[in-house]
């Protein structure tokens, strides 16, 4: 068997399948779009999820793609094994191909057999082959097992496996049905080889593949009217078989990566070698991070985020037990990029950033883990105070959970100062972590969902994009959950039209609102949404009358408000275009609202967008506005739009059939300014987006575009606030009136207002200089005084007063000098800031060493005034609550100093 690099692997899968009637369908985002059951997409056919359901229809009935997954729960995907096992993956790609009510059975084997043992060439002698094996439900898969036999299968590899291994199920409801897999026998010795090692831990069988085939409806089990398939093939497995290799780790997906990282830490094979589990877990982990990060996941504590983060700072901390000292893993990345870009282009179009997040990421980990050093040695101490050997599991889980610790480390250092760990305990705080997260991934549809899921009701016409007004037919009507004939005035109703010019809220532009006037009422809607793909549901409240199932209504929509929305939807292009023009490319919209009266628009960046940089992005939005340039759009397949340029937002779920919007493309007229570059010259300075919303027709009508805030939401995402229209212009009004009025009371004209003010400023500062130095003045006369009230006990200088100091420095700066002037002595200052009592005192070197103690003295004074506090043996303070009790501390000095000193 000829060794075959994994890209061609991919491709050959691709192309066999593409031969046989499939639409190649490039990978959705790692991200499921608008699919709230999943953190990440687990397997090919996530993507295709409502099309098997019945609630989406797609252009082609056959389909082949290759998947980027993730998996990071569950038996078989646990972090701690991804490294040490052979085939333990985070990230891997998933090849399938797909019938939706096409072919069945007998042409999904037919064409595995035929990829399996003519295009990939595989050995038919170490081939197994498996069925499900029946219930007292389903009888066996008795067709799967003939086609494979008819295929060329011996009938003695063939085997029954029960519904653990043969049988699939989406949830509680969908579709469901018996599976086919295919494992390889990888041994040395044929002889060996028995039906015993099929779905056993053995690894020397390795399943490569499954056809899941889809026949059932679970609810019912009863017959599906158009049966389809589903399967899937992992890439990298495939590797290893066709590669010839026992690891996953030693096929040309990973051993580039595991290269470079023995170049960059200088050392080599033998290293490798000897420490194997580090090096691949760096590996894994770094396709992971560039991926994520490409597909607008950043490092957080929450969801997605936090996934992120534990496996970038698991790679971080595996380099460092082989010796890596310093941030290593974007080197790594820049690796995973080069040799994965040609295939997903989204990891070149976002290097710089995906690098210079995975670095910033790593050097904050290396920061944290110095304090999970610290936070260890503390529990250390606890642990030997208490008199016990074992440091408790919780603790070291807490270590692991928010220092990034991890449990080998905490042993590794706990052996070393002759301490051991308490691991069941640790594994049962693990435990119940696992089991919390994956409730929180856990969804089940909402009521309301269900209800329109149940409702039956075809995809509603939107014609919002040419109309705000028409006729329409009322197909549902449901109040409080339920589905009603007719509503009378004062009921809250959700209505399904045939068709309707509403906008259902998507993509970050909210629903519109409006009216529906039947013939026997009127229905005021306040919200449009999408609650299923298609439908649109209209939520409002009778007004008056009765609307009826079946009436025709007049549909109105609030066109002043959609107008604003407009306006605000077709800026937050030209933004997104400005800001990745001005920042860089890697300015990626992580999130928006467009709304009637404002637009907010977060995106990826790493640091402040500056004020000058807020000015030159309004200055570009500005003048496409001025050149009223045309806002077009077109429906056109998905792969054609972003050939041409078109930006596709991450998480967002798109079908095969698009729609494109462009704007800011001039057709003839030049921009105003020239410093602006001519959208003319190069396709790129238009703003070209897949965008289902509503927009201006041309930019002149967004009228102006200001800023108005800018600001941090999370780690590596920055958010823009802008006002366009009317209401841009009003903030501008509110801006000028408050800079006339400012300039009035200045007594100068607007133009000189700043320049009055950094004169006032500057004297104010001045002025404020001054009083500090006769407030010193005046201090440092009084503490001169206070030389004289010196005391002595038993030969120890001593002296205690009240003193006025306007802040805690002030009064440290007090106590230094006096501590100065003293040579030897203890010093006790009280003082009222802001009109809280506060201690400080101080103890000379000399003295400490004979065990005099300011920490032991400022808490026993801070008792009395209802305070408490300590510190250090030379210099500690102290506040208190009440106030009339500063001068009772302070007299009690003289006995304190006489205890201290008779201890020593």
């Amino acid at each position: 068997m000829k060794s075959m690099p994994s890209a061609e692997i991919r491709a050959r899968y691709l192309r066999f399948f593409e031969a046989r009637g499939h639409t190649i369908v490039p990978s959705s985002s790692l991200i499921p779009g608008n699919d709230p059951t999943l953190l990440f997409a687990n397997s090919g056919m996530v993507q295709f999820k409502d099309t098997f359901l019945g609630l989406e229809q797609r252009p082609y009935s056959r389909a082949v793609t290759a998947q980027k997954c993730m998996r990071v729960s569950g038996k078989h995907n646990d972090l701690e094994e991804v490294g040490p096992s052979p085939r333990h993956q985070t990230f891997f790609e998933m090849l399938g191909n797909f019938s939706f009510g096409d072919y069945f059975k007998r042409e999904a084997i037919t064409m595995a057999w035929d990829l399996l043992t003519k295009e990939f060439a595989l050995p038919v002698e170490r081939l197994w082959f498996t069925v499900f094996a029946g219930n007292d439900r389903i009888p066996p898969d008795t067709e799967a097992e003939r086609y494979w036999i008819e295929a060329g299968a011996d009938p003695s590899r063939v085997l029954r496996f029960g519904e653990k291994d043969n049988f699939w199920i989406m949830g509680d409801t969908g579709p469901c049905g018996p599976c086919s897999e295919i494992t390889v026998y990888l041994g040395d010795d044929l002889g060996k080889m028995s039906a015993a090692g099929v779905n056993s831990d053995d690894p020397d069988y390795v399943e490569i593949w499954n056809n899941v085939f889809m026949q059932f409806d679970r609810a019912s089990m009863q017959p599906l009217p158009r049966p389809s398939v589903d399967t899937g093939m992992g890439l990298e497995r495939m590797s290893t078989v066709l590669q010839g290799v026992k690891s996953n780790y030693d096929t040309d997906v990973f051993l580039p990566i595991i290269e470079r990282t023995i170049a960059l830490l200088g050392s080599d094979e033998a290293h490798y070698r000897a420490h194997f589990a580090p090096y691949r877990a760096v590996a894994d982990h770094s396709r992971a991070v560039a991926f994520l990060i490409a597909d607008g996941v950043l490092p957080g504590n929450t969801g997605r985020s936090y996934v992120l983060r534990r496996i970038l700072r698991r790679a971080a901390y595996q380099g460092r037990t082989v010796g890596f000292e310093k941030p290593f893993l974007a080197d790594v990345i820049a690796t995973v990029i080069d040799q994965m870009g040609a295939a997903y282009p989204e990891l070149r179009q976002r290097r710089e950033f995906i690098l210079e997040t995975t670095d910033a990421e790593e050097r904050q980990f290396l920061r944290t883990l110095a304090g999970g050093i610290h936070r260890l040695g503390a529990v250390i101490g606890q642990v030997r105070a208490s008199g016990s050997g074992v440091i408790p599991g919780e603790e070291a889980f807490t270590l692991k959970d928010t220092y990034g610790f991890p449990l080998d480390l905490t042993q590794r250092i706990a052996a070393e100062q002759g301490l051991a760990v308490d691991e069941p305990a640790y594994e049962r705080a693990m435990t119940e972590q696992r089991a919390r997260s994956r409730a929180a991934t856990q969804f089940k549809r909402g009521a309301e969902a269900e209800v329109w899921a149940d409702a039956d009701v075809p995809p509603t016409e939107f014609t919002g994009y040419e109309h705000f007004a028409g006729a329409a037919r009322v197909l549902a009507l449901v109040a409080g959950g339920d589905s009603i004939s007719a509503a009378s005035a004062g009921q809250a109703v959700q209505l399904v039209l045939d068709r309707t010019p509403f906008y259902a809220e998507s993509g970050g532009q909210v629903g519109d609102s409006g009216a529906l006037i039947g013939p026997n009422g009127r229905v005021r809607v306040s919200d449009t949404q999408r609650p299923i793909p298609g439908v649109i549901v209209h939520y409002g409240t009778v007004e008056d009358g009765t609307i009826a199932l079946h009436d025709t209504v007049e549909v109105r929509v609030d066109a002043e408000r959609r107008r604003s929305i407009m306006r605000n939807h077709t800026a937050t292009h030209l933004l997104h275009r400005a800001l990745r023009d001005v920042l860089g490319g890697h300015a990626a919209q992580a999130g928006s609202l467009v709304a009637p009266e404002r637009l907010r628009f977060d995106f990826t960046h790493n640091r402040q967008v500056t004020p000058e940089q807020q000015r030159e992005i309004e200055r570009r939005i500005n003048a496409w506005v001025r050149a009223d340039t045309p806002v077009e759009w077109e429906v056109t397949d998905y792969q054609r739009a972003i050939d041409r340029g078109a930006m596709a937002l991450f998480g967002e779920k798109y079908g095969d059939r698009v729609r494109m919007v462009t704007v800011g493309c001039l057709d003839g007229e030049i921009l105003e300014d020239s410093t602006i570059p001519d959208p003319r010259s190069s396709g790129l300075m238009c703003s070209r987006e897949l965008c289902g919303g509503t927009h201006v027709a041309r930019t002149g009508e967004i009228g102006f575009f200001r800023i108005v805030a800018e600001s941090s939401v999370a780690g590596g995402v920055r958010r823009i606030e802008a006002l366009t229209g009317a209401g841009a212009e009003q903030w501008a009004d509110a801006q000028a009136a408050t800079l006339r009025d400012l300039a009035a009371r200045l007594g100068v004209p607007p133009a000189q207002a700043l320049d009055k003010l950094d004169a006032l400023l500057n004297d104010l500062r001045q002025q404020g200089h001054d009083l500090d130095k006769l407030r010193a003045q005046s201090a440092r006369g009084a503490l001169e005084g206070l030389l004289g009230q010196v005391q002595r006990h038993d030969g120890v200088p001593f002296v205690a007063a009240r003193v006025e100091a306007p802040d805690p420095a002030r009064l440290r700066e007090q106590g230094d000098w006096l501590r100065d002037k003293i040579g030897s002595g203890v010093v006790v200052l009280g003082a009222l800031i802001g009109e809280k009592p506060q201690i400080l005192a101080v103890v000379t070197p000399d003295l400490v060493k004979r065990g005099l103690h300011a920490g032991n003295i400022v808490k026993a004074l801070a008792q009395i005034m209802g305070g408490g506090g300590g510190g250090r043996p030379d210099m500690a303070q102290a506040g208190g609550r009440d106030a009339a009790k500063l001068d009772e501390a302070l007299a009690q000095v003289a006995r304190l100093v006489a205890e201290q000193g008779a201890k020593s």
